[in-house]
C-alpha cells in the first residue's frame, strides 16, 4: 500500500500536471470503486483543480467551493499520466481527462480495492476521511512520546495506527523500527525516554530519506514504480535474508494476513519471535484481515 512518501510524492507530480487545469471528464471503469454518489462523480467536471492535499494515505484533490475528489489507492492501486483520451485497459479502474492528458488510475489485483469520493465540504472531509493521527514529519519529540503512550500498544500497531500517526503503514514501519533496534511487538508503555528518543528519530530519518529516494526517482516526471517491496530496503520483504546491518537472518512474524519482518539481533536481543506464543499477544492488538490493515 502506497504509504506517507509515495503519496507526498504523487501528489507532487499531479500537482505539475494538474493544478490549475479544468477537469474534462471522469471515467469509471470499475463502478464499486466510487464510493458516493452525492455530490455525483460529474460534479468535478468542468471544474479546475485548485489545490492538493495529503490525509493519510488518501490523496485530496480539491476544487472551487470546497469540493474534493478523495482517493485511497490501497494495496494495488496505482496512478498513471497518460496522453489525452488514453483507454483504460483491463486493470484500468477510473480515468480523469483534461486538455493535456489523462490521469489513469490501475489496480492489478483480482480483488479490487481502491476506492474515490466526491466530498462537499470541509467538514464532511474531515469527518469521513480524517482518522485523527498526527503527522509524524511535523510533531516534535514531546508530542510523538504523549501520542504514543496514550495507549499501551505494540510499537507496530501504535505506528500502523492512522488513528495514532498518519500515514505509515506496514512497509516502512518495518523499517523505522529496525532503525530505531526496537523489536515490533514492545509495548508502548514499556519504553524509557532513550528508546522513544530512537525511535523519533528514526521515524524522521527513515521517512525524510525514503522522500529524497522517490523524489530522485521521480525527477519531473510521473511516479513509475510504486511498491512496498524495494531492494534498497533494509528488512521489510527480506525474509530469509542477511540483516544489512548485522548479517543475521530476518525473521517475520505471520499473524492472520499480515506479515512484520524484523531482525532478531538489531531488534530483539537475538531471540527469535515464534509466530504460536504471539497469539494471545497481538489477538487484541494487530490486524486481523487484510481490509483492516487497508482501511487505514
Amino acid at each position: 500500500m502506497p504509504e506517507l512518501p509515495d503519496v507526498v510524492v504523487y501528489l507532487e507530480a499531479l500537482e505539475r500536471h494538474l493544478l490549475g487545469v479544468e477537469i474534462e471528464r471522469v471515467r469509471i471503469k470499475g463502478i464499486a470503486a466510487l464510493r458516493s454518489f452525492d455530490p455525483p462523480i460529474s460534479a468535478i467536471e468542468g471544474q479546475a483543480v485548485r489545490e492538493f492535499r495529503r490525509l493519510g494515505k488518501r490523496l485530496v484533490i480539491g476544487f472551487d467551493d470546497e469540493l474534493f475528489l478523495v482517493i485511497h489507492l490501497m494495496v494495488a492501486g496505482r496512478l498513471f499520466w497518460q496522453d489525452r483520451g488514453a483507454k483504460l485497459s483491463k486493470i484500468g479502474v477510473a480515468a480523469i481527462d483534461t486538455a493535456d492528458g489523462t490521469l489513469v488510475l490501475n489496480e492489478a489485483a483480482s480483488k479490487k480495492r481502491a476506492r474515490l469520493w466526491v466530498v462537499k465540504g470541509e467538514d464532511h472531509l474531515a469527518e469521513e476521511h480524517d482518522r485523527g493521527g498526527l503527522e509524524p514529519l511535523e510533531i516534535d519529540l514531546s508530542t510523538f512520546s504523549e501520542r504514543l503512550r496514550a495507549r499501551n500498544r505494540t510499537l507496530k500497531r501504535a505506528l500502523t495506527d492512522p488513528a495514532i500517526f498518519s500515514g505509515i503503514g506496514n512497509s516502512f514501519s518495518d523499517e523505522i523500527l529496525l532503525a530505531a533496534g526496537l523489536s515490533p511487538v514492545t509495548r508502548t508503555q514499556s519504553l524509557d525516554d532513550d528508546a522513544i528518543r530512537r525511535l523519533y528519530d528514526a521515524v524522521q530519518s527513515t521517512l525524510l530519506h525514503w522522500l529524497e529516494v522517490l523524489r530522485a526517482e521521480c525527477g519531473d516526471g510521473f511516479p513509475k514504480k510504486v511498491t512496498a517491496f524495494r531492494p534498497d530496503m533494509v528488512v521489510h520483504g527480506k525474509f530469509g535474508e542477511p540483516c544489512a546491518v548485522c548479517g543475521t537472518a530476518v525473521q517475520r512474524i505471520v499473524y492472520a494476513a499480515n506479515e512484520v519482518n524484523y531482525c532478531p539481533r538489531c531488534q530483539n536481543d537475538g531471540k527469535i519471535l515464534a509466530d504460536r506464543s504471539l497469539s494471545r499477544l497481538l489477538k487484541d492488538d494487530w490486524p486481523r484481515t487484510v481490509e483492516e490493515l487497508e482501511d487505514s
